[in-house]
C-alpha cells in the first residue's frame, strides 16, 4: 500500500495560504501576490461560501445515494478549493468543460445541483442544456475518461477559427477550461488534446485536479515526475498550485485564463489536492490507502484554511453561522427535490440516438409499446 501523505512538491509550487490558515507566499506565489492582495472581503466570503455550500451538498447527496435514491455520485469532499477557484476566476464568455466531479464549478457557472442528481438517478443522459445562457456555457460531464479534453480542445479550435479569441478585447475575448484528473492524465485523448491545443495555439487551460489516486493507483505508479511538466513537453506553460488553497487556485487560473484569451494559447496547471471521500460511491478507499494518510491530508482540509486565514482578517463568528445555515438549507432542499423525483418514461431512450428518425428505432419503440400493452388487464 502506498502512502501520499507527503506528496512531492518543488519550489515551483504557488501557495499563499498554509495549511493552518497564515498567509505565507511561496516564491512561486509572488507573481500573482498583486492580484491576490487586490481581493475584496467580499470575493473571500464569496470564496468560502462556495466551498462550505457545496460540501454541504455533496454529503447530502452521499447520503441520498447510500440510501438508494441514487445510482451513483462521485464526491468532491475535500477539493474545494480547487474547483471554486478556478470556476470563480473564468468569465461569463468562457466555456467550461468539467469531468464528473466538478459540482460547484456547475453551482457557480448556474446549473442548478437537482440536474446534477439527475445525471446520477439515472433520469438523464446529460443533466442540463450546456446552450441554455443560464447554465454559464457549462457543457455536461463526462464520464468517459479524458475524452471531454478533447471536446474542449475542438471547441477551443472553432474559437480560434471564428476569430473569438485574441483580439484585445477583453471583456468579449473567450477561453475555454477542461477538467479532469490524474488518472485522465494517463489516458491517450489527454495527450492527443494536448498536441491539437498547443498546435492550433487554443485559448484553453487545461486544469488536472491531482487527487493523488486513479481509483487505487497512486499518483506514483502513474508518473515518475510531477504530471504538470507534461504540459510543459507540448510546449504550453504549466504551473503546479496547492489546489487545497483556494487562492493560489483562483490567482494562476485567473492569469493563465487572461493569458488564453488574449491568443498567447494553452496553459495547463496542476492542482496538488486530495479526495477525502471515496472515487464513487461504488469504491471503498480503505482497501488501498491508509487512515494515517487520510488524517494527514485533514490537517490540510481548503475550508478549515481558508476559515482560519479569514478569522485572523477579523471575519465575524456571524458570518460563519449564516454561512453554515445556508448550507444546511441547500442541502435540505436538494434532499427535498430528489425524493420528490419521478421516475423516467421508458419511451424516451429512442429519443436523441439519431438526429433524424431511423426505422431500427422506430421499430424498437413498436416492439416496447407491444410489449407493454401485453401486461395490461392481467394478460401475459
Amino acid at each position: 500500500m502506498t502512502d501520499a501523505t507527503a506528496p512531492a512538491e518543488d519550489s515551483a509550487t504557488v501557495r499563499f495560504l498554509e495549511a493552518d490558515g497564515t498567509f505565507a507566499p511561496t516564491p512561486a506565489a509572488e507573481r500573482y501576490r498583486e492580484a491576490v492582495d487586490g481581493l475584496s472581503d467580499t470575493d473571500l466570503e464569496t470564496f468560502y461560501r462556495d466551498m462550505a455550500v457545496i460540501r454541504a451538498f455533496d454529503v447530502q447527496a452521499t447520503n441520498l445515494q447510500r440510501q438508494g435514491q441514487l445510482a451513483l455520485w462521485p464526491p468532491s469532499y475535500g477539493q474545494e478549493a480547487a474547483q471554486v477557484g478556478s470556476a470563480r476566476a473564468a468569465r461569463p464568455q468562457d466555456h467550461i468543460f468539467p469531468s464528473y466531479r466538478e459540482h460547484v464549478v456547475a453551482r457557480i457557472r448556474g446549473v442548478d445541483p437537482i440536474d446534477i442528481i439527475r445525471v446520477m438517478r439515472g433520469l438523464t443522459h446529460g443533466g442540463w442544456d450546456p446552450t441554455d445562457p443560464e447554465n454559464g456555457n457549462t457543457h455536461i460531464y463526462t464520464l468517459v475518461l479524458g475524452s471531454q479534453t478533447l471536446h474542449a480542445t475542438g471547441f477551443g479550435m472553432g474559437l480560434v477559427f471564428d476569430g473569438r479569441c485574441g483580439t484585445g478585447d477583453p471583456e468579449r475575448d473567450e477561453a475555454v477550461v477542461v477538467y479532469y484528473g490524474d488518472g485522465a492524465s494517463s489516458q491517450g485523448d489527454v495527450h492527443e488534446a494536448m498536441v491539437f491545443a498547443n498546435s492550433y495555439r487554443t485559448p484553453e487551460v487545461f486544469f488536472l485536479q491531482n487527487n493523488q489516486w486513479a481509483i487505487s493507483v497512486p499518483v506514483a505508479t502513474q508518473s515518475r515526475s510531477p504530471l504538470y511538466k507534461r504540459g510543459e513537453g507540448y510546449g504550453m506553460p504549466s504551473i503546479r498550485v496547492d489546489g487545497n488553497d483556494v487562492l493560489a487556485s483562483w490567482a494562476v487560473t485567473h492569469a493563465a485564463l487572461d493569458e488564453a484569451r488574449s491568443g498567447a494559447g494553452p496553459r495547463a496547471i496542476e492542482a496538488m489536492t486530495y479526495r477525502l471521500g471515496a472515487h464513487t460511491t461504488s469504491d471503498d478507499p480503505t482497501k488501498y490507502r491508509t487512515s494515517d494518510e487520510e488524517e494527514s491530508w485533514r490537517r490540510r482540509d481548503p475550508i478549515a484554511r481558508m476559515k482560519a486565514f479569514m478569522l485572523g482578517r477579523g471575519a465575524s463568528d456571524a458570518f460563519f453561522a449564516e454561512v453554515d445555515a445556508e448550507a444546511q438549507a441547500v442541502a435540505s432542499d436538494i434532499r427535498e427535490r430528489t425524493n420528490a423525483l419521478d421516475g423516467i418514461d421508458a419511451d424516451s431512450m429512442f429519443a436523441h440516438v439519431y438526429s433524424e428518425e431511423h426505422p431500427l428505432i422506430e421499430e424498437q419503440r413498436r416492439w416496447l409499446a407491444a410489449y407493454e400493452a401485453s401486461f395490461e388487464g392481467g394478460q401475459a
